[in-house]
Parts: structure tokens; C-alpha cells; sequence
């Protein structure tokens, strides 16, 4: 039932790919030392997740419209490289990683907030 709303589905989304952006920065922090390896990261989140359209968002339904869009498939998240700049090719900069993990628990924290708040609405209507 919660799948349907946007917001719940939306708040899922953030959560998971908050989760995978960690678990790539913790793999670059555990291969920091390791020759060669190029440091890899998730695009972020506002370019990944797309609204179903039955959100009620605007979409192009012709050519000329503007700011729409006809397809509401969501963009596969794909894995991006930074060049090397260390002498042995690792890519890896600790103080970059240490952001990228803040980040994430931020934007974590925010999805949990999303949901709560939707399901505090939710047993609010009920309620009447």
C-alpha cells in the first residue's frame, strides 16, 4: 500500500541509494592504499530518481512543451571514476571519502525524516 505513494517511494529511493553511496566510499577508503584502483562514487541522487507519471507532475505530452518530459524511466545509476593523481595510480583521497560518507548519512537521515513525516500525515487522515 505505502509503495504507491510517491513520497513513501520517493523516501525508499533516497534511503537505498544513501546506503549504496556509503558502501562505495567504504570500499574506496578499504582500497585506498591499493595500486592502481580508481576511486568510484554514484552520481547524486536529483540526477537519478525520476517521479512515476502518476505523481501529478508535469510531463510533455507534445514536442513543444516545456520542462517535461516523455518518458518517466528512471536513469540507471552508474558508477563514475576519478583520475588518478597519486604516484601509484590510486585515485582515492581520504578527506573526499570522509565527505562522501557524511553526505550520505545525511541524505539517509532526510529519507527517514521524509517517511516519518508521511506516515505521521498518513495516521493523521485516519484519525480524521
Amino acid at each position: 500500500m505505502f509503495e504507491k505513494l510517491e513520497i513513501f517511494r520517493m523516501a525508499t529511493a533516497m534511503a537505498t541509494h544513501a546506503g549504496q553511496r556509503q558502501a562505495i566510499a567504504a570500499q574506496n577508503v578499504a582500497n585506498a592504499d591499493t595500486p592502481g584502483y580508481q576511486a568510484r562514487d554514484l552520481p547524486e541522487f536529483r540526477s537519478v530518481f525520476r517521479p512515476t507519471e502518476a505523481s501529478g507532475l508535469p510531463r510533455a505530452t507534445r514536442a513543444g512543451h516545456l520542462h517535461g518530459s516523455r518518458s518517466g524511466a528512471a536513469i540507471a545509476a552508474s558508477f563514475a571514476t576519478r583520475d588518478g593523481a597519486a604516484p601509484n595510480g590510486n585515485s582515492v583521497s581520504l578527506e573526499t571519502e570522509m565527505l562522501k560518507s557524511v553526505d550520505a548519512k545525511r541524505q539517509h537521515d532526510r529519507a527517514l525524516a521524509i517517511y516519518k513525516s508521511g506516515l505521521n500525515i498518513l495516521r493523521s487522515t485516519i484519525r480524521g
